[in-house]
């Protein structure tokens, strides 16, 4: 790897387009380094993961709403979209909207954190869609693929962006855009200006994942993948990009980020290099925030130990910077400790999220979100005893640069009513890859058919995952067998009027 110095320039210093870091990420999405074999199988992981939260999501009225939008953007030869016939097409870009949407609902994908955080399997959507309307290949897809994730993990590794409130869609719509470029061939220049304009109309607040959470949360990612689609479409006819658009005098870096002043060191693999950042990301066993992934494991132990649950006094979580400040009480949200709050923002409340698996040994995508499951008494009670602590002992391992230690816990201090104080730490969940029990294509599997019973008929599941795990010698145009096919009369509709 190589580590790239990004600042601001001044505009009377010009600086060649081959020292901008779009460039720089240009130059890895164009280089046809020969892929790796762990990198592949995983990305193969990852679209049976994203598979499974899709359509277990279908009927949700965010995923719904999307869907209808793109109904109104038919086209012959087009792309599909996940639990309608492989025989209806659409725009890409609307298909990738409606699927980004399924695949980001749950909150129940991969993820990877560093500087910034991220869930790099929204990449995947819109590289699946360009795919098919462009008749490319298993392995033109696998190579877009694992090219996005490369990109987007070294970005978020290198620059934060919710010190500033921006959202982390920012780092998503440049790696959709050199992923299109790396799964069409397109050349260094050409990825270069998509890498610059998707950054340019991907910039957008952290409001989306603050105070009241609605349906956006889940749009974001999907919007970004659109626009980044659409980039790549204009400069394919010539357009260009605000440029330099990391470093310029009123860059996103100058003007949105850490200022004139800032130093950024992203890193990137050099020419030829095999592309594996996807093996550093994780995926969730459980719907809800990455970081309360070791917290649900560790409450679903700690409810062994404690005889009766009525007998907690209080409850006091020591964690990272991160976990405190965005799902912790650190956020200062009241929404968080509200009975009331929607779905998007109880799954980002880490002290609803630890009361429930305590309470319940167990965590469940739906059942543990319901209203009524919101509203008992008994859970509110230990809810609301619940307060968390940023630990920079838990900051650093967070941050830690080696993936061996870097760890997403905390240690939990339960309080009983008669002093005793019971006190266990988790570094990472269960299911990560240095966990108790590493995720492995069979989990996958199981999750997936998990997640689509009731939905998927047993011929469409078994289809869809012969298909998938031998996507390296899908050929050109044979792309729409990835698409789900729901069983009949089970999709719901929403039927207001929009302007399409």
């Amino acid at each position: 790897m190589i580590l790239h110095n990004v600042k601001v320039y001044p505009s009377k210093i010009h600086l060649p387009k081959k020292k901008q870091l779009a460039w720089k990420i240009a130059e890895v999405a164009s280089d046809n380094a020969k892929l790796n074999k762990d990198a592949i199988e995983m990305a193969i992981n990852r679209i049976i993961d994203n598979a499974s939260v899709a359509i277990a999501s279908l009927n949700r009225r965010p995923v719904i709403s999307s869907r209808e939008m793109a109904l109104k953007h038919s086209r012959k030869n087009g792309a599909t979209i996940f639990g309608l016939n492989n025989k209806l097409k659409f725009d890409c870009e609307w298909a990738a909207w409606s699927n980004g949407t399924a695949v980001r609902e749950l909150d129940f994908h991969d993820t990877f954190l560093a500087a910034d955080y991220s869930h790099p399997g929204d990449n995947i959507p819109p590289l699946i869609s360009v795919a098919q309307q462009n008749k490319k290949s298993g392995l033109d897809l696998l190579r877009g693929i694992i090219t996005a994730y490369e990109i987007q993990v070294n970005l978020v590794k290198g620059i934060c962006l919710h010190k500033h409130k921006v959202d982390h869609i920012a780092h998503l719509g440049p790696s959709v855009a050199a992923g299109i470029g790396a799964m069409l061939k397109l050349n260094t220049e050409t990825i270069y200006q998509a890498v610059q304009q998707a950054l340019h109309t991907t910039i957008s607040t952290r409001q989306s994942r603050k105070g009241e959470i609605s349906s956006w949360k889940a749009y974001a990612p999907a919007h970004a993948g659109k626009l980044a689609i659409e980039a790549v479409d204009r400069v394919m006819r010539g357009e260009g990009a605000p440029s330099p658009i990391y470093e310029g005098e009123d860059s996103v870096i100058a003007r949105i980020l850490d200022g004139k002043k800032a130093l950024y060191r992203v890193p990137l693999p050099k020419k030829g290099d095999s592309k594996k950042a996807i093996l550093e990301t994780y995926t969730k066993e459980y719907s809800a925030e990455y970081q309360s992934q070791a917290l649900i494991d560790l409450a679903k132990k700690l409810k062994k130990k404690i005889q009766s649950l009525s007998q907690i006094k209080k409850i006091d979580i020591y964690t990272s910077h991160h976990t405190h400040y965005v799902i912790g009480t650190g956020a200062n949200d009241p929404q968080k400790m509200d009975p009331n709050a929607s779905r998007e923002t109880l799954d980002h409340s880490i002290m609803y999220i630890f009361a429930v698996a305590l309470e319940d040994g167990t965590w469940h995508h739906l059942k543990s979100y319901s209203k009524a499951r919101a509203k008992r008494k008994s859970t509110i009670r230990i809810w609301r005893s619940i307060k968390t602590h940023e630990d920079k002992k838990w900051t650093k391992k967070y941050h830690d640069p080696n993936p061996k230690k870097k760890a997403f816990g905390a240690k939990v201090v339960i309080t009983l009513k008669n002093g005793r104080k019971i006190i266990e730490e988790q570094g990472v969940a269960d299911a990560h890859p240095y966990g108790l029990r590493p995720f492995k294509r069979k989990d996958y599997i199981e999750k997936f058919l998990t997640l689509t019973e009731n939905i998927l008929n047993k011929k469409e599941s078994d289809r869809f995952l012969e298909v998938v795990q031998n996507l390296k010698k899908l050929k050109k145009g044979q792309l729409d067998k990835l698409n789900i096919e729901v069983k009949r009369g089970k999709l719901k509709r929403n039927l207001k009027k929009g302007i399409f």
